[in-house]
């Protein structure tokens, strides 16, 4: 009988395999960041994972490279990947920034309890609350004023406000954008009434599967 060589194969590839799987690259969680400040149009203070770092305009730290300055956001890059922070907002981490189409966004509460984050629309920075109750995105005719929106041109529409009764504006804006993740043509009113933020209610967030875990909000793109 011949001895069985069995004994002696198995841990090899085993070993292979534990060999491979450690030289395996691990993919790094994208940072948090948030800004905290601004020094003119030129230097930032932005809070990565935590820890306060100064930045100037074209510098980069800890894989976060700040692009530019203006009216109280930054624009930030990580991974080839640009972001836009507002003042205050809870630092906000979008997912899946290496794939072809990024699909989730991760947004944690900030120290009131909202879940505020910065984005843009139409390619024009603005400042988001997330509005579970609200039927469909919502902002001031100041703010629609600021990016540029042609709200006059919409359906009008009758507004509950504090005031009562007051004329809005339906209107389909062509896109909303949170980091990478982007939602084409979601249906908008603007109010006049004051609105600190861009309400982001259901008319977005229903493209989205949403689940709340501690303090923590993530957002799944629907195929």
């Amino acid at each position: 009988m011949q001895p069985s060589t069995q004994g002696v194969r198995l841990p090899r590839l085993a070993l292979i395999s534990l060999l491979l799987a450690l030289a395996a690259p691990v993919q790094a969680q994208a940072p948090q960041v948030q800004l905290n400040g601004m020094l003119g149009a030129r230097a930032a203070l932005l809070i990565i994972d935590g820890e306060p770092r100064t930045l100037a305009v074209g510098s980069e730290a800890r894989g976060v490279k700040l692009v530019s300055l203006h009216d109280g956001q930054a624009v930030i890059e990580m991974a080839g990947q640009r972001q836009t922070l507002v003042m205050g907002a809870a630092p906000a981490r979008v997912l899946g920034a290496t794939d072809s189409t990024p699909r989730q966004i991760v947004i944690p509460a900030s120290a009131s309890g909202h879940y505020t984050v910065g984005g843009a629309i139409n390619g024009q920075p603005a400042s988001f609350l997330v509005d579970t109750g609200a039927t469909n995105v919502a902002l001031s005719q100041v703010e629609a004023d600021k990016l540029g929106l042609r709200y006059q041109q919409g359906k009008r529409v009758s507004i509950q406000t504090a005031n009562g009764v007051a004329p809005g504006y339906q209107i389909d804006v062509a896109s909303i954008r949170i980091g990478e993740v982007e939602v084409r043509n979601v249906t908008t009113i603007v109010t006049p009434a004051q609105i600190g933020h861009v309400l982001l209610g259901n008319s977005f967030l229903k493209r989205f599967q949403m689940h709340r875990e501690n303090d923590v909000m993530t957002l799944d793109l629907r195929n």
